[in-house]
């Protein structure tokens, strides 16, 4: 084992970058007394609020199906009894990459018959470039601070011991999602009363990095100056 002089040091990046896509959860929804009207119901509302977001081509990045339920509900709460009703839901995941449309589209949605949505929930993707960015400057800021350290003692640097990466983590602003719901009988989508876009500010989104390293160092100077 060497026994060259170490300097350990934490090197840090924060960055505030503009989100690159926005999520939507959509929730569509019947009831009926009937089972089999209660699917027809959510069979074409679920159609027709697809049928919307596709209008909007590469604008919306990813578009999937959640999930989809029939439950049955009971005229009695404490104790079994005649079925009332059949409740259908699907849900709806949605990923814009245009925000100049989101506004418009969250409307749009909003407006539909029984439909109801969260968001938008702001993001960088995955494979964002910012975190690369962030992980740089993090081990930048981690040897400008070990050479300053050096220099102090009269020292340099001469060699790498160790890089530990601390990990990479988003904080997202706060601030709740929209949420729409629809009133009952809203007109279709295309309709001359069609709602206004509503206005949407993106929220910042903060990237942090940090590292650990350690470098020897030529021995230092500690005379008395």
């Amino acid at each position: 084992m060497s026994d060259a002089p170490l300097i350990s040091v934490r090197g840090e990046a924060v960055l505030e970058v503009e989100p690159e896509i926005a999520r939507l959860t959509v929730h569509v929804q019947s009831q009926e007394s009937d089972r089999r009207d209660a699917l027809d119901r959510l069979t074409e509302r679920n159609r027709r609020c697809l049928e919307l977001v596709r209008s909007y081509g590469d604008a919306v990045e990813k578009l999937e199906t959640g999930g989809l339920s029939i439950v049955p509900m009971l005229k009695y709460r404490r104790r079994e009894g005649d079925i009332r009703a059949y409740r259908g839901t699907v849900q709806i995941r949605i990923v814009v990459a245009d925000f100049g449309v989101l506004g418009e589209l969250v409307t749009r949605l909003g407006d539909l018959e029984r439909v109801y949505v969260d968001g938008p929930e702001w993001a960088l993707r995955h494979d964002s470039e910012v975190y690369g960015r962030a992980a740089r400057q993090a081990a930048h800021e981690a040897v400008e601070r070990a050479r300053r350290y050096a220099e102090a003692l009269g020292s340099r640097l001469t060699g790498l011991v160790e890089l530990a990466d601390e990990g990479l983590g988003r904080a997202q602003d706060a601030g709740g999602p929209v949420t729409l719901a629809a009133a009952y009988g809203a007109a279709a989508a295309g309709a001359p009363d069609e709602p206004e876009p509503i206005d949407l500010e993106p929220a910042k989104q903060v990237v942090r990095a940090a590292v650990e390293a350690r470098f020897t160092v030529s021995p230092p100077d500690l005379e008395p100056r």
